[in-house]
């Protein structure tokens, strides 16, 4: 990475409506996701492993679990004045919160004015891959750009759930257009059934970001996105590169997983994302040594699989069983468990997510569901076998069949 002074900025903001109830009382970046993890982990993991050591990360809604998981866990040294922190939304421009996410850094201009830094990183909190960002930003001082746009290619078939980025013909790492959800994009030159999404990844010069949200400010009708009016706002005036994750080159990355990149704001793709975990070959893989996801490591037993009082034996196949937990003559099927959960004699679980200190008890079914923290699955009771009852429990359940149990719920028979 070039020899310039980089600070990053990580959005943590969101309210996430479309993954409740799972943020009914936290913020979308500290949900938990792959046993261990929160999804806010894979953003800090990716700028820490790229040698970013100065961050702060923006929150606002229901941020207590989010600040709290952001001190226990992300603590570096305050040597040479390296760090990492949670800052909530402090009114500094008058008696209002952050209007958006351009709102955001606007009125914590503040933290950038402090450090003085010649390039600053904005990245989302919400997305599941890995990434080295010291490439992007050597890619983005060549460029000469204000701005530069981190994108991966998808199929044009896609296209209209992403914003799409269309380049110049004679410079073609150059952003002609910014589409949001465009119905009929081109495709690219090289690979005309795929397009460039954008990731929700940027790298600014400083003064150039600064200067595009204090201007956005005074637009009355701007909503004060980053995506939707300050990008544009720098495609305009032609000062906007892009970056091809295909030119990133993580260390320990393997074929299967190089260009993983999810965003993970709906259920269904929540859900989806937890199933590429769990194979022998996994689509995303949670054990590249040289690219670590870092987390909180809490004081915890191995997890244990034995017989029940009754000597019948449990089993596990393409699953993900975190530290802490105990099954017990129960069979585990396509699943992630989360630490500190209980699943007894005779329960099958099978393509579920389990978070932290979940109890299935006896002879249950739990099938194609979703159960946040510290649920408890009574006896001989069943979840995501028949919809219309889940429903009627007041359970959430996806069109495409996938039942989610709120946080602290009791189901019963």
């Amino acid at each position: 990475m070039a020899s310039k002074k980089i600070f990053g900025i990580v959005l943590a903001g969101g309210e996430g409506k479309r993954l409740m109830p799972l943020t009914a009382d936290r913020a979308k970046p500290a949900v938990p996701f792959g046993g261990t993890y929160r999804l806010i982990d894979f953003a800090l993991s990716n700028l820490i492993n790229s040698g970013l050591t100065q961050i702060v990360v923006l929150t606002q809604y229901k941020s207590h679990s989010l600040d709290r998981h952001v001190a226990e866990t992300w603590r570096l040294s305050g040597l040479l004045n390296a760090y990492v922190a949670s800052v909530p939304a402090q009114q500094r421009l008058g008696k209002r919160w952050f209007s958006g996410s351009a709102d955001a850094i606007l009125q914590s201009l503040n933290l950038i004015n402090d450090e003085k830094p010649d390039i600053v990183v904005v990245v989302g909190a919400d997305h599941v891959y890995r990434m080295d960002f010291s490439q992007m930003i050597d890619a983005h001082i060549e460029s000469g750009s204000g701005v530069t746009v981190a994108a991966i290619r998808q199929p044009i078939s896609l296209a209209n759930q992403f914003g799409v980025i269309q380049t110049g013909v004679r410079k073609p790492t150059s952003i002609q257009k910014f589409l949001e959800k465009p119905a009929n994009p081109k495709g690219l030159a090289d690979s005309p059934d795929e397009v460039l999404a954008s990731m929700g990844n940027y790298v600014f010069d400083t003064q150039a970001l600064i200067d595009a949200v204090v201007a956005d400010a005074e637009l009355p009708d701007s909503k004060h996105d980053m995506g939707g009016d300050i990008i544009p706002a720098f495609v305009k005036a032609g000062n906007a590169a892009v970056y091809d994750l295909n030119r990133n080159d993580v260390p320990g990355a393997t074929d299967r997983d190089r260009f993983y990149w999810r965003d993970v704001g709906t259920i269904d793709s929540f859900f989806e994302a937890h199933q590429d975990l769990i194979s022998a070959l996994p689509v995303f893989n949670l054990y590249n040594r040289q690219w670590p996801i870092y987390t909180q490591q809490l004081n915890s037993p191995p997890a244990k699989l034995v017989r029940d009082a009754h000597g019948n034996n449990g089993s596990m196949t393409d699953s993900i069983v975190s530290l802490g937990s105990l099954i017990s003559g129960a069979r585990i099927e396509r699943s992630v468990i989360g630490p500190w959960s209980t699943i007894e004699s005779n329960a099958v679980v099978t393509d579920s997510v389990l978070f932290d200190r979940v109890t299935v008890h006896a002879n249950t079914v739990v099938a194609r569901a979703i159960l946040d923290k510290n649920v408890v699955i009574e006896e001989g009771a069943r979840v995501g076998v028949d919809h219309e009852h889940d429903r009627s429990r007041g359970f959430t359940v996806t069109d495409s069949g996938i039942t989610v149990v709120g946080k602290g719920e009791r189901v019963a028979p």
